[in-house]
């Protein structure tokens, strides 16, 4: 299974923010400077790459030099268009030197749900790959509000990343996250925790493991990436949740390696860790 990761031609990367963040607030260009060299070098390859980046919240507080994250719904959304400005340069500054140009796109789920707009999504990305340009996705924070059950709220960019796989017909999505995989205990907390090889489906014992919170610049956590891992494997894809301390582990994936937890529907190997 691993072995046919090769084959892989679109890739959805999903980078979260604290891998783009230090816990101390401020942002780490030296793992988003090598996140840009990792997938430059990918397309120079051949390979077509979509990139789905959190952090415009956290790159805002940095910015704005706030000590944490704000609470309410209107701060977020202002700090948000602050902090995606910047983190869009601060991207396209790393990738053009490695000679990619990128491209902002920003959804909201009624974009996804209509024919019509899906059509005109579809078509973005298409064109952005088909020029050499990087798209790089986020969801619209300034109008996508949570507090209201607003329709158009896609509630973290886990599941985004598994419905931009979706639309665009990727063949992987790549999850890179601040643990190295999927594990049956908290490995902060029991360091005999064990780490699942592979995940073949998503059953309530699972959904049962996946506790906790995000960080505190993020708000992603296991469950989101569970509910995006289930979303990916009803599509018939593949995908892989890895430590993004370090992005060259996007090479490792890509080459078949073991590294982290691949989610991919097979049957059950007697012997071997999987679900």
């Amino acid at each position: 299974m691993r072995a046919s990761l090769k084959n892989s031609k679109r890739i959805v990367v999903k980078v979260g923010t604290s891998t783009l963040m230090y816990p101390n607030g401020n942002v780490n260009l030296r793992t988003i400077e090598k996140l840009a060299m990792v997938l430059s070098d990918l397309c120079n390859e051949g390979k077509e790459v979509v990139l789905v980046s959190s952090g415009a919240i956290g790159v805002g507080c940095h910015k704005l030099q706030l000590p944490e994250r704000p609470t309410t719904i209107p701060e977020q959304q202002a700090i948000a268009a602050v902090g995606q400005s910047e983190l869009m340069h601060i991207y396209s500054k790393f990738f053009g030197e490695y000679g990619h140009t990128v491209g902002q796109v920003l959804l909201t789920r009624d974009v996804i749900d209509y024919p019509i707009s899906r059509k005109n999504v579809i078509n973005t990305f298409n064109m952005l790959i088909e020029k050499g340009i990087v798209p790089i996705v986020n969801e619209n924070d300034t109008v996508a509000i949570e507090e209201i059950e607003h329709l158009t709220k896609f509630g973290d960019n886990d599941r985004l990343s598994a419905i931009v796989l979706e639309v665009i017909q990727a063949d992987l999505l790549i999850m890179l996250s601040d643990i190295d995989g999927f594990y049956d205990s908290n490995p902060n907390e029991f360091p005999d925790s064990t780490m699942f090889t592979e995940i073949n489906q998503i059953t309530p014992e699972l959904q049962a493991l996946a506790g906790g919170k995000g960080s505190a610049f993020g708000t992603g956590g296991m469950f989101t990436k569970l509910a995006a891992a289930e979303k990916v494997l009803k599509n018939g894809g593949k995908m892989v949740l890895t430590n993004g301390n370090n992005p060259s582990v996007i090479f490792d994936i890509i080459n078949g390696d073991a590294v982290g937890t691949l989610f991919a529907t097979k049957q059950l190997v007697k012997g071997e860790n999987r679900i």
